[in-house]
């Protein structure tokens, strides 16, 4: 077994040394999660936590890490005779993102279900993270269905397993780590609000602290044990220190001040629910306990707000998480502190560093990166406690390199304003968000569980059987008993019981609904740059965002403008990255389309090679002037036609969303929509509100024409 990474030998990133630790001293908190660029020893920090957890007492055999003194009446493997305990190691169970249900839940056997009446249960990993920590990394790439378990294990503090009748049910409660890259994607709102705690990590852009954290990676892939021995010493007294403040814990007093400071500051920042309420209070307890003192102050529930409330005001994916400090000090500023009575030496603020390590540096903690090489960065909080916002380096003009001569081979060739059809307009804002209507691919898919187009797919309704494809996981009991009837008689069968076979077995299949990778097309031309018109344009494309975001979809951004097209954005899971690009988009210039069909046809051709089974869905985004064909040359509307028929033959499902206003429409758009094998929407129709006039048109139309026929027939 590998020599993990020492937690006190992490340099820097005290907010998330603080969140693990108070998670440690009261795991009543709610867990972390960790949000932050690749290689800033999220990871790291979250394996070392356990190594500085107690032991946890547990009934010898149990599977289910019962305690002796409580054991839990309904677990599989009890009743629990009374007696001594052994002491174990408090776990650190990661769930990988491609895990299964069964790996993560447990797997019951079906067959020995059946046959013998036997509940024949192997634990899973929720079961094994029982009285420690579940540590998910990259937890927004998780797949929807993981995380409902989740959330139900999380809420209940246990774990239900219930296969045709069969049930299973063991105690669940755990610490919840979480670590992610924005970049990747946002989690869905009701995780967000499971983690009870949430700290923002970055690379440090102090020279001196970065040179630390290479430092001490290196000391530590030359010897790891001799790294670890030489900081034991830390790790020892921050054990220490985790022991005394929950023993500490239940003497903590939550006065009546500060738990008027909690609620105000909750309804101040108008958080939604009354958990933040709790998870507040929680955390200001754990302070008080880590401090060494038995009496909440003011200090203790601001650095609570800080920690409990920022990942909890975010109304929508494209909000910043953050808060208002100013306004979080005015609020604590209504109620002041209660005089504490006999209260003991407080401890060093936890967010203050101690003496230097052993290795001679600071102690403030980072260390290797997320992959287990040493970071990008050291921590995102320097030794003095400032931000990297207060770190970045002076700029030096010299080390600035010089640009290159416009007559240089090495500098690009900048259009004329004649190639690019006018000068670049600023950007303009998009207007408020919508809700929009259903786009859908056609046909039934088989890719990544979501909510937009028909998929085969592990959870939905029942609509047949079939043999299953290794480990059996949905039984379609009517087809297994269908199977297994007619050989009864020659297995000898003589009592009432059934005898089922392996080969009796029926897996049920499936029909609910994939995401897709929705790939926008935006016209940022001349033609779409008057004001109004791209405000609203982006607010269109905006409400997309939102909708593919809420439907599970990777998005990708392709806008053309002057004499080409440009990939804004390549496939992702971050809608609100996709968002950011989308508001600095600048306008003017000539109108490339099949330039930007084509880099759209590139997109989706690699992207196919990547993720094969995600079927794609193309929105363009347009008023339907072609008056560029960029680099190709010829005639921009005949490419443009023989662009879209290209794409229209290899079956890519497209929809065109046609900006064109005014009382004089030419329907390009239209015919573009028709050389797609798509249909076309205007910026009106594509609000959700206006399909209820739209089924009213066309009932009145259906009504007017029926009676006409009548009429004629008359």
């Amino acid at each position: 077994m590998s020599t993990p990474y020492p937690f006190t030998a992490v340099v820097g990133q005290t907010d998330l040394r603080l969140a693990l630790l108070l998670n440690a001293v009261s795991p009543a908190v709610g867990g972390v999660l960790v949000r932050g660029e690749k290689g800033t020893a999220k990871s790291t920090a979250v394996r070392a936590l356990s190594a500085l957890l107690p032991q946890v007492d547990v009934v010898p055999g149990c599977r289910f890490s019962c305690a002796p003194a409580a054991p839990d009446p309904g677990c599989p493997d009890g009743p629990h005779e009374s007696g001594p305990g052994g002491a174990r190691p408090a776990r650190m169970v990661e769930l990988p993102v491609g895990a299964s249900e069964d790996r993560l839940v447990g797997a019951l056997d079906i067959e020995r279900a059946l046959a013998e009446g036997v509940k024949a249960f192997e634990p899973g990993l929720l079961a094994d993270a029982h009285r420690g920590i579940l540590y998910v990394d990259e937890v927004n790439l998780l797949h929807d269905h993981l995380i409902d378990l989740l959330l139900d294990a999380a809420a209940m503090g246990a774990s239900y397993v219930e296969r045709e009748g069969v049930s299973v049910r063991h105690a669940a409660r755990f610490l919840l780590v979480g670590t992610m890259n924005p970049e990747e994607g946002e989690l869905r709102p009701q995780l967000l609000d499971r983690f009870g705690l949430t700290v923002e990590v970055a690379a440090s852009r102090e020279p001196a602290q970065r040179v630390e954290v290479v430092r001490r990676r290196l000391s530590y892939e030359d010897d790891p044990a001799g790294f670890a021995a030489r900081w034991s010493g830390d790790e020892s007294e921050v054990r220490a220190r985790v022991v005394a403040a929950r023993a500490l814990l239940p003497q903590v007093r939550l006065g009546d001040n500060a738990l008027l400071q909690i609620a105000a500051t909750c309804a101040g920042f108008e958080v939604d629910g009354m958990r933040a309420d709790i998870v507040m209070a929680r955390t200001a307890t754990a302070l008080a306990a880590w401090a060494g003192r038995t009496a909440v102050l003011k200090e203790d529930v601001r650095q609570a707000a800080l920690l409990a409330l920022p990942h909890r005001r975010r109304r929508n994916p494209f909000d910043a998480p953050g808060l208002d400090e100013d306004k979080l000090d005015e609020i604590l500023d209504r109620f002041p502190d209660e005089e504490p009575e006999n209260d003991p030496d407080p401890e060093p603020d936890p967010g203050t560093d101690p003496e230097p390590g052993p290795d001679g540096g600071p102690e403030n903690p980072q260390g290797p990166d997320d992959d287990g090489g040493g970071p990008d960065g050291g921590g995102g909080v320097p030794p003095q406690g400032g931000g990297p916002q207060d770190a970045q380096p002076p700029a030096d003009p010299a080390e600035a390199p010089a640009e290159a001569p416009a007559d240089s081979p090495e500098a690009p060739r900048q259009p004329s304003a004649q190639e690019a059809g006018g000068p670049e307009q600023a950007a303009v804002r998009a207007d408020e968000p919508f809700r929009t209507r259903m786009l859908s691919v056609p046909g039934l898919g088989e890719g990544a569980a979501g909510r937009r187009s028909r998929a085969r797919t592990a959870h939905g309704r029942t609509t047949g059987a079939q043999r299953p494809r290794g480990q059996l996981t949905k039984l379609h009991l009517a087809a297994t008993v269908h199977a297994a009837a007619p050989h009864q008689k020659a297995r000898g069968r003589t009592g009432r019981g059934l005898v089922v076979r392996k080969d009796d077995l029926r897996q049920a299949t499936r029909e609910g609904r994939e995401g897709n990778l929705v790939l926008f097309v935006v016209d940022a031309s001349g033609s779409m740059a008057a004001r109004q018109r791209m405000s609203a344009v982006k607010g269109a494309v905006l409400s997309l965002l939102l909708d593919a975001y809420q439907r599970r979809d990777k998005v990708g951004l392709v806008t053309f403008r002057g004499a080409a097209a440009e990939l804004a954005l390549p496939p992702t899971s971050s809608v609100d990255t996709a968002a950011a690009r989308l508001e600095k988009l600048p306008t003017g210039g000539r109108t490339p389309l099949a330039s930007g069909l084509l880099k759209a046809h590139e997109v989706l051709r690699i992207e196919r090679l990547r993720d094969p089974s995600r079927r794609p869905l193309l929105v363009v985004v347009t008023d339907g002037r072609a008056t560029s064909a960029g680099a190709v040359g010829g005639d921009p509307r005949e490419l443009t036609t023989r662009s879209a028929r290209l794409l229209a033959a290899e079956g890519v499902a497209s929809v065109v969303v046609d900006c064109e206003s005014g009382p004089v429409r030419l329907g390009l758009a239209g015919a573009l929509a028709a050389d797609l094998g798509g249909p076309a929407v205007t910026l009106d129709g594509l609000r959700a509100d206006s399909l209820a006039g739209l089924v009213k048109d066309v009932r009145t139309a259906v009504t007017t024409s029926a009676s006409h026929t009548t009429r004629r027939a008359a």
